[in-house]
């Protein structure tokens, strides 16, 4: 690659593009005081080590970074030089305007194709890890050098092509996460957090794809580690959760059936009667009168 360096607003190639912040890549020959202080970036960061090393704080975290490694930064994580300053070699990075996470979300923009569910998946499993670094994402180089000759040559379709870049760029990395972060993992630990996070909003309707992405990882995955963990598939292993809720409501006597049901993530007070029964043996009702009275 070329050195370069492309700024929304300044540079013409990004004009289609105003989620695009910043793109380039530079090879720095000499080393500059002060050319990379710690702040905290507004924008989602990728970096892609194309020569050297380089010592980054990331997230209050220290990171040595070597060719072919990548760093994800999300907005409002710091990051920064350990030394203060650009190490020498070659790198090239893109910034993407994205709004800042809310309430355990995050949006890319309207440029993404990706659909709805992949949008929340992904999201969930990049902010579960925050920011991070992966080692020898070899498929990244290829990305940015196809998003340079994309942006620079203006071929036919581009434009599309230039954002079809952007999401494949997204997938590789959390498709990386999720085997990276967890091939050494204590799935018990991921377990316990998992419940957690299940009984802190148990009235939403989870979807097997959402409870893997809390956990940072793939669906089949998910489905052989929770299995074996707790003996039920994931769904009845939530659905459990759920009645075991709706005991510790149900001793509350001044606590509606059907608010109880829709509380603990039931489509109706029937469903739940239904439920409840073929798993305690009681209907609500019958189970509240034997253990209030």
């Amino acid at each position: 690659m070329n050195q370069f360096v492309l700024q929304q607003g300044c540079s013409r190639e990004l004009q289609m593009f105003p989620h695009i912040i910043e793109f380039g890549v530079k090879k720095n020959i000499s080393i500059q005081l002060d050319s990379l202080p710690d702040t905290t970036v507004d924008n989602i960061r990728i970096y892609y080590i194309m020569d050297g090393k380089f010592e980054w704080n990331i997230h209050e975290r220290q990171y040595i970074l070597y060719p072919g490694d990548i760093a994800f930064i999300l907005p409002n994580e710091r990051f920064g030089g350990t030394k203060g300053f650009l190490e020498i070699g070659t790198l090239s990075w893109i910034h993407i305007n994205a709004q800042k996470p809310e309430n355990g979300k995050m949006q890319f923009g309207n440029w993404s194709r990706l659909s709805e569910n992949e949008t929340q998946m992904i999201g969930k499993i990049l902010l579960l890890n925050k920011s991070v670094v992966l080692e020898r994402l070899s498929e990244a180089s290829r990305i940015f050098v196809s998003l340079q000759s994309e942006l620079f040559n203006h071929e036919i379709g581009y434009h599309t092509r230039v954002n079809q870049l952007l999401d494949e760029l997204l997938i590789i990395i959390t498709r990386r996460l999720t085997r990276q972060t967890n091939s050494g993992r204590d799935f018990s630990k991921n377990f316990l957090q998992l419940e957690q996070k299940l009984r802190e909003d148990l009235s939403h309707q989870w979807t097997v794809e959402e409870m893997a992405a809390t956990v940072g990882m793939g669906t089949t995955l998910f489905n052989e580690r929770v299995k074996s963990y707790s003996g039920f598939s994931p769904l009845n292993y939530l659905i459990n959760i759920r009645i075991s809720e709706a005991i510790k409501l149900l001793k509350k006597p001044d606590l509606n059936v059907t608010d109880i049901a829709l509380d603990t993530g039931f489509y109706s007070s029937q469903h739940f009667s239904t439920t409840f029964k073929k798993l305690t043996g009681y209907t609500p009702s019958e189970f509240r009168k034997k253990n209030i009275s």
